[in-house]
């Protein structure tokens, strides 16, 4: 199998099997983004405490990029320092730009490596990571 279709694979699933979606019945920070360009727009919950990252849920609608970034980045982050999640959110700035990065810590965030191929589909892509900027400032 080729890389390629591996990535592939890797996305439809989180787009088909989202992890994490849905909402929050108690206090959260909640962020409403969208992407007028295309319509993709997500609704990203995040519960942070003593500067990690407890959890993260999203709800919205959009493409599969859009979507299935939302559910990577939710996965991602879940238990990670405020910090820590920041500094995915950069590296995952860089990957869209083309620039070589890894994700040790969850190495699916890979398989949306060649959306910088397709730059209309980079707002896709990187709106749920807006949102996690977005709401991590909001709670300071």
């Amino acid at each position: 199998m080729q890389l390629d279709d591996l990535y592939r694979r890797v996305i439809m699933d989180h787009y088909k099997n989202p992890r994490n979606r849905g909402r929050f019945e108690d206090d959260a920070v909640t962020v409403d983004l969208n992407n007028p360009t295309c319509g993709d727009r997500i609704s990203l919950q995040l519960k942070t405490k003593d500067g990690i990252v407890e959890d993260a849920r999203f709800t919205g609608e959009g493409c599969s990029i859009s979507m299935s970034s939302a559910s990577m980045m939710t996965e991602a982050v879940k238990g990670k320092t405020i910090d820590q999640a920041l500094d995915m959110a950069s590296r995952f700035s860089s990957l869209m730009k083309g620039e070589a990065v890894e994700f040790e810590d969850y190495e699916e965030l890979e398989a949306l490596s060649g959306v910088n191929k397709f730059p209309a589909r980079i707002k896709c892509a990187t709106l749920a990571w807006n949102a996690l900027r977005k709401g991590i400032d909001e709670d300071k």
